[in-house]
């Protein structure tokens, strides 16, 4: 039998990886069959029957369709069904979210009952005109009531309670303090209050004391984290490049301060729209603002050289296609990307809608620019302007220098290039001598073309009728180096075992940047007339890609390992780079006075480029690069960049025209102008879809789903809001609010549909299983940012240091692609909030990984929230948490001496309330037993500190 504190810290851990509700079977088959219903008949009905698949009834999904059955009862993984929506295949152009994967799972795997029929009905296959986002923002009065309970007499409230009452459902009773003080702390700051505050707002008798308190946290600077993190995922922010090199962006930092300032500064939404988009345009010279659109070029960007055209058009296409997605997502709740090649399927958006938006951005390149005001600019111009002028009068004299001597290198040029022997060959090299007899052969680099030394084979030839490489290690051969790089995740990556392997995949690197030294032991004395050596053998690394290239080395022999003979060596060859190669031949028909000038002009040039880079630099942001675009936007056929159609002018959105008239520039509108345009026109007070996405968003955040359950998608594939007037009514208050975000923070935060306990109900949730006609406050799980914070603020270690470059949870390394390694230790830096932590994409760092924060591959609109026994097996043993429970251990040994206190004021920092009697005796217990730090971690890991009620 389990001792009460064993039985705490079991019962705490396993919590953690219990979900918050459960489902049983046939509510699994009514949540599949609706998804089915909703989801997947649009195509696969009675009449459309698309690849010959008529999923309405059980037989027909096992009859299946042009690729057999579709549906394989009692074993989803050989459900084709299951296969195409789990790998985002299907629903075509509108993945299911991971949970919804899990509803067809589980139903399938329960022997996918189909107790009813489902019918594509009257329903309609796409949306048109009048569709209801597209519509202009309704009038609609708060409805009368007249059996509302007391306090429900907002208008918030009284749109709310109608519906409820519409459902047969009933409010629940008001939170106590304790509870409304958390929540509202975690929704406006992402941290918890402390006791202190607890206290305070809970012991006030002021009828105002709520509002007090919304009006503290609102003016708080962890407001603008909090909502700041929030847009981030929005607008799919990352700080690295993403793709196959996915290199970090250490300038991308400050479009995050920048929006955390904003939200703090109270900014109007409309005029951030602008700045978004335009910021350049509305704010030249204006660091402040220009940082701003940095939006535009927020997502991933492929940073691999392509050399065939079909590829670098194709490349540029998917850049333009991330802007259009993220500002189409972001600001109208629309799936304009959908439109890339053809005509939208579900939505009123027209092809040539896409390359109209196209047309906008086309002059939008992923790239840093100098971001600086006009001061900075002036006196950096005043330090750099006279080198300049002198360095040009330098090049100038080199240059008269170097046409002066043309004919003679015209003459001459074919007898000097004679005299040397080619230069080396990244693929393969060779290196012949007179035979001689070595046991070692020893390579010393002290020249290297871009990057750090490295081969992928040194091969030993003897001589004689039978050549053979005698430095396989098949062959009895060793190698070793002078410094080998090491890699974190594999001491043996780049280890000089490599080059005498037989493999030239694998390579070794030196760890010294500048040179590097191999040598072969052979098996026994040999023979040899010859080395080869290659870099890049497979040829996978030319051009931009290649680096490392040794080009000035030494070759040497040895028979005993002590006396060396240099047998070969690069002296005798032409240098690696046209340009070297110039310059030798230049040099060598200059006479004698020639030389001694250009040798001087040289090195007065590098003394002088010398001072001009010890200047410093005006700062640069990744915020986008902006060029005239050189070609008018052509519709791509297909979406394929390579079948140009016709031309296509910038111009905003057809979809709206029932509304507002679109824009539309000239074909060679200047590219400015062009984006200050589509600003204009997305944050027009005749446009309905900005406000109501954003009031959609605000309450989403609250609430922890919108009105709306699909934020950045107000089409056919979204769904229908559950409370479309009051959706519009919110939209129309941030309009009144001038598109102020605090004001209409502080209304919904107000209402008592916000303020109520979630207090769990079966009937009612029968009714509403999540809540969504909010007869509870839905409780919801803090993000992983809000509990890696939490955990700090309660351990006393948060840093709250805000703004500039972000700490990294990581260690980066870099060889032509970047590798990301998890840290095991952490020091003060990485304790500040996550939002400064330098998320790089593909990255998922330990805790904040396990609970769900989003890739910024894609924009995010919501967070996933799975559940998982990484999740507990994370908080109970990851070197983060032993970490932190230990800080909170010593953080409870200095504020209170005995346990009993010690455990009152841990739960108070981490649940905000005193523990029972029988909470504090199996904790005295606990700690009795295993000690102050395992008491904390089972704080930690307890779903009352992971949830928000």
């Amino acid at each position: 039998m389990k001792s009460p504190s064993q039985a705490l810290l079991v019962s705490v851990s396993m919590l953690t990886a219990a979900t918050a509700w459960a489902q049983g079977p046939e509510e699994v088959e009514t949540a599949a069959l609706e998804l089915i219903e909703n989801k997947c008949l649009v195509c696969h009905n009675t009449e459309a029957r698309t690849s010959g698949l008529d999923l309405t009834t059980l037989d027909g999904a096992l009859a299946g369709g042009a690729h057999g059955p579709a549906l394989v009862p009692g074993d989803a993984e050989q459900s084709p069904l299951y296969g195409k929506i789990a790998a985002g295949e299907m629903p075509l152009g509108n993945p299911l979210p991971r949970k919804e994967h899990d509803i067809v799972r589980r139903w399938i795997n329960a022997g996918a009952p189909w107790s009813r029929a489902i019918t594509h009905g009257e329903k309609r296959s796409r949306a048109v005109s009048d569709w209801w986002s597209l519509q202009p923002l309704s009038e609609s009065d708060p409805p009368a009531l007249q059996n509302a309970p007391e306090g429900w007499q907002s208008p918030i409230d009284r749109f709310i309670y109608a519906e409820m009452e519409h459902k047969r459902l009933a409010p629940s009773p008001p939170a106590d303090r304790a509870t409304l003080i958390r929540r509202a702390t975690f929704d406006l700051t992402g941290l918890p209050p402390t006791p202190e505050e607890i206290d305070a707002f809970s012991n006030d008798p002021s009828d105002n004391a709520y509002e007090r308190l919304l009006d503290r946290l609102l003016a708080s600077k962890h407001y603008g984290e909090r909502w700041g993190r929030h847009w981030l995922d929005v607008v799919r922010f990352g700080e690295s490049h993403g793709y196959e090199q996915n290199h970090l962006r250490n300038n991308a930092w400050p479009f995050r301060d920048y929006v955390i300032r904003s939200f703090n500064d109270d900014k109007p939404f409309d005029q951030m729209v602008l700045e978004h988009l335009a910021g350049d345009q509305v704010a030249a010279g204006n660091p402040d603002v220009e940082v701003a659109t940095a939006f535009l070029v927020a997502g991933p960007h492929d940073t691999v050289g392509i050399d065939n055209i079909e590829g670098q058009l194709q490349k540029r296409a998917n850049d333009l296609n991330d802007i259009i997605t993220a500002t189409s997502g972001a600001f109208l709740g629309l799936t304009v990307h959908c439109a890339r090649c053809h005509d939208h399927k579900f939505d009123p958006i027209q092809q040539a809608d896409y390359y109209r938006m196209q047309s906008i951005f086309e002059g939008v390149h992923f790239d840093q620019r100098v971001v600086a005001n006009a001061e900075q600019i002036q006196q950096r111009e005043h330090r750099t302007r006279p080198i300049e002028e002198a360095l040009a009068r330098t090049d100038k004299e080199l240059q008269t220098i170097a046409e002066q001597a043309e004919p003679l290198i015209e003459r001459q040029k074919p007898s000097i290039v004679a005299r040397y022997r080619p230069p080396v060959d990244a693929k393969g090299t060779e290196e012949t001598f007179e035979p001689v007899e070595a046991r070692f052969v020893r390579m010393r680099i002290s020249g290297r073309y871009r990057g750090t030394p490295r081969l992928d084979e040194l091969e030993v030839w003897t001589s004689g009728p039978k050549p053979r490489n005698a430095a396989l290690a098949s062959a009895g051969g060793k190698a070793s180096a002078a410094s080998t790089r090491k890699a974190d995740d594999d001491p043996n990556a780049y280890s000089v075992d490599h080059v005498i392997d037989g493999d030239f995949a694998k390579r070794w690197i030196s760890n010294d940047p500048d040179r590097g030294e191999v040598t072969v032991e052979l098996a026994q004395p040999e023979t040899i007339s010859r080395i080869f050596w290659s870099r890049d053998r497979l040829g996978g690394f030319q051009k931009t890609f290649l680096s490392g290239v040794p080009t000035e080395y030494v070759v040497e022999t040895s028979l005993d390992g002590k006396r060396w003979r240099k047998v070969a060596d690069t002296e005798d060859r032409l240098p690696y780079t046209e340009a070297e190669q110039d310059e030798l031949i230049l040099m060598t028909v200059l006479d004698a006075d020639g030389k001694r000038r250009r040798q001087s002009l040289l090195q007065h040039k590098k003394k002088q480029q010398a001072e001009l880079d010890a200047i410093p630099k005006l700062p640069t942001v990744y915020a986008g690069r902006f060029e005239q675009p050189e070609d008018p936007t052509h519709l791509f056929k297909r979406g394929n960049p390579m079948n140009k159609g016709e031309a296509i002018a910038p111009g905003g959105l057809s979809t709206l025209e029932n509304i507002f008239p679109r824009f539309e520039l000239g074909l060679e509108a200047p590219e400015g102008e062009r984006r200050l345009a589509l600003a204009k026109w997305i944050t027009d007070d005749r446009n309905p879809l900005t406000p109501r996405v954003l009031a959609n968003r605000v309450w989403h955040y609250h609430f922890g789903r919108g009105l709306a359950g699909t934020p950045s998608d107000f089409g056919y594939n979204g769904e229908r809001p559950t409370h479309p007037e009051l959706l519009d009514w919110l939209a129309q208050r941030v309009q009144a609010y001038r598109w102020r975000l605090k004001p209409l923070h502080k209304e919904i935060m107000m209402s008592a549909a916000y303020r109520q306990s979630s207090r769990y109900d079966i009937d009612a949730a029968n009714i509403d299983r999540e809540a969504r006609y909010l007869w509870r406050f839905p409780p919801r799980r803090l993000e992983a940012e809000a509990i890696r914070d939490a955990i700090l603020a309660v351990s006393g270690k948060l840093d709250p240091t805000m703004g500039g470059p972000g700490f990294r949870l990581y260690k980066y390394t870099v060889d032509n692609v970047a590798t990301y390694y998890p840290r095991q230790e952490f020091d003060e830096a990485t304790f500040r909030r996550s939002v400064y932590h330098q998320a790089a994409r593909s990255v998922k760092v330990d805790l904040l990984g396990q609970y769900d924060c989003p890739d910024s591959a894609l924009p995010a609109p919501k967070r996933e929230v799975s559940t998982s026994p990484l999740q507990a097996l994370s908080l109970l043993n990851n070197p983060f948490m032993l970490q932190q429970a230990v800080f909170f251990a010593e953080r409870l040994t200095s504020e209170a001496r005995e346990p009993h206190a010690q455990v009152n004021r841990a739960y108070r920092l981490a649940f905000g309330r005193a523990p029972t009697p029988e909470e504090q005796a199996a904790a005295v217990d606990l700690i009795g037993e295993q000690g102050l730090p395992i008491f904390c971690r089972a704080i930690f890991n307890a779903n009352e500190f992971l949830y928000v009620m």
